[in-house]
């Protein structure tokens, strides 16, 4: 390869050599991966191999027991708690299997929530959250509550909260675990659709290959061990 090409680009979001255990369990033996702006990684991997723990990990929700998370250039060990909870509020969004709606709040109000966490007023936040539902197409349920709609409308209304903030990353664990074959697939093309026209990169832990589909590339991880592929310009 000449070297007057232009340099590959740096990753938003890269985990290094990272280790944890729960209690004398090991989860994570050495994991790394790595995520560009805008790319869609799915974690592969069977029932214990540790793909849950990577995700967290790279998220900020639990703390390697050693290794380095490292986002848009900062450390995430470096951060303070309230740094790392406003990233988790703002940068980072959250799709998970069982959606994890509020269920005292109506589908609107779930949707808003990371707005109004952030501080934006709820007239701000709630105009927002409304377009969003219409773009997943459930506007008529912004006045409903969790347990008054389907599996499949409840996790595209978890997609929306997800990237109401508009996110660098999306973290989608097992998201359509919970669903049918046909509400599985409409959940993945919105998520993965809306998060490719914002520019959102998406992490998506999965163990079926049709779900993998729809990533850009995939990194599996088996008994706690990944080695990161390198990355190409």
């Amino acid at each position: 390869m000449s070297g007057t090409g232009a340099p590959a680009e740096q990753p938003l979001l890269r985990g290094v050599d990272l280790r944890k255990s729960f209690g004398s369990t090991p989860a994570l033996d050495g994991a790394g991966m790595s995520v560009r702006a805008g790319e869609v990684v799915a974690v592969m991997g069977p029932s214990g191999s540790g793909k849950s723990t990577l995700l967290h990990c790279l998220a900020g929700i639990v703390a390697p027991d050693s290794g380095s998370v490292v986002y848009a250039g900062r450390d995430l060990a470096a951060m303070g708690d309230r740094e790392r909870s406003a990233l988790r509020r703002g940068e980072f969004g959250f799709v998970f299997q069982f959606g994890q709606l509020v269920p005292e709040l109506t589908c609107l109000e779930n949707v808003a929530l990371p707005m109004r966490l952030g501080g934006t007023k709820r007239r701000v936040a709630e105009a927002e959250a409304a377009g969003w539902l219409e773009r997943m197409g459930i506007a008529e349920l912004a006045g409903k509550r969790p347990g008054e709609v389907s599996g499949g409308q409840g996790q595209r209304a978890a997609v929306a909260r997800a990237l109401v903030t508009r996110p660098k990353v999306v973290f989608a664990d097992e998201p359509t675990g919970a669903l049918d074959s046909l509400n599985g697939e409409q959940v993945m093309r919105l998520l993965v659709g809306t998060a490719r026209e914002t520019g959102a990169a998406v992490v998506l832990v999965t163990h079926e290959a049709r779900v993998a589909a729809y990533s850009d590339r995939e990194v599996v991880v088996r008994d706690g061990r990944t080695r990161e592929p390198e990355l190409v310009s």
